[in-house]
């Protein structure tokens, strides 16, 4: 058996340019003196918000839902049922390409799966089930707000470059935690000898790699694989 930090790190470089679309991890304007009245607002209903207990989602009235329909289009947020859908046709394609070995099968296979997944789970629901989010943690001044920060200059700066600024802080926070890891590993690899069989050998140390290893790789993507990069993203420097 062989860990493999390079899923981890996969999940997470994957998640990291759609979450950073969202305009919680953006800076903000002031929040406003007060909320208005009627509109639910963050800890107004602790019994729904506590944690292990998902919020009471109601659908919003035709002008906040507009509103917030705009907020995500200019923030992107409106591409997340996209992200997600092209995400996880890469992950089919990915697999589906070690069973159907001739490229035009599997295009064909892959028009077929898409065709399917599309028509079961188009990317306009995701939107929809969306929004009854915003409204529940953001009233209608917030929301006003936000649009007006990200329409100005700099929100627009903000939703252009904060995808990559999380994707390249993601990696390199795994790079240095997974090279803790496998320090503290090896550190322990005397009392606990099964380790020295998963750990990769250290640098300009070690047996030289088995048929089918990149020099320098752990064998079978274990332990101090180098983290896969996400769909999309560009290759680790």
């Amino acid at each position: 058996m062989r860990f493999s930090i390079g899923i981890l790190a996969a999940s997470m470089l994957m998640a990291g340019p759609v979450l950073a679309q969202t305009p919680a991890t953006a800076p903000q304007p002031k929040p406003p003196a007060q909320h208005q009245p009627g509109t639910a607002a963050p800890g107004t209903n602790p019994a729904a918000d506590a944690p292990g207990k998902s919020p009471s989602l109601d659908k919003p009235d035709p002008a906040k839902e507009a509103a917030i329909r705009h907020l995500m289009e200019i923030t992107q947020t409106s591409k997340l049922g996209d992200n997600i859908s092209n995400a996880i046709a890469q992950q089919v394609r990915g697999v589906m390409s070690r069973a159907i070995q001739q490229p035009e099968d599997l295009q064909k296979f892959m028009d077929a799966f898409t065709q399917k997944f599309t028509a079961a789970a188009p990317s306009s629901a995701v939107t929809d089930a969306e929004i009854p989010v915003y409204a529940h943690y953001f009233t209608m001044e917030d929301i006003e707000g936000l649009i007006k920060f990200y329409e100005s200059p700099l929100g627009q700066r903000v939703v252009k470059n904060l995808p990559e600024v999380v994707q390249n802080t993601q990696r390199t926070g795994v790079e240095m935690d997974q090279k803790a890891a496998l320090e503290v590993l090896r550190s322990m690899s005397t009392e606990y000898p099964q380790l020295k069989q998963m750990l990769p050998p250290e640098s300009g140390a070690g047996p030289a790699p088995g048929p089918g290893t990149a020099p320098g790789a752990a064998p079978g993507g274990g332990i101090g694989a180098p983290p896969p990069a996400a769909p999309g993203a560009a290759p680790p420097k």
